[in-house]
């Protein structure tokens, strides 16, 4: 049974740091990727990274959002810099494997002062 724990948001102001991190089981991961959902909006890709470690920034995170992934530990994780208020959304994690797709349960980050 694959499984999914992402860990990390919290509430944080305007220009702050989080790390989020995203702890996957059950089966050996290709993909790995952060989706957000803010209210009313559709889910939106933030970032994926292959197993090789190539990785891909939507435009609205480039140069403040890093992902990076341990595949001995099944981590993946989200290093969030210069963070705005347009940030705040649910944050989830989504892994590929061989029988398809698996989603974490979310962590919400929310941007304020």
């Amino acid at each position: 049974q694959v499984q999914l724990v992402e860990s990390g948001g919290g509430l944080v102001q305007p220009g702050g740091s989080l790390r989020l991190s995203c702890a996957a089981s059950g089966s050996i991961f290709s993909g790995m990727g952060w989706y957000r959902q803010a209210p009313g909006k559709q889910r939106e890709l933030v970032a994926d990274i292959t197993r090789g470690g190539i990785a891909y920034y939507a435009d609205f995170v480039k140069g403040r959002f890093t992902i990076s992934r341990e595949n001995v530990k099944n981590m993946v994780y989200l290093q969030m810099n210069s963070l705005k208020p347009e940030d705040t959304a649910v944050y989830y994690c989504l892994a590929v494997h061989s029988r398809g797709r698996s989603w974490g349960q979310g962590t919400q980050v929310t941007v304020s002062s």
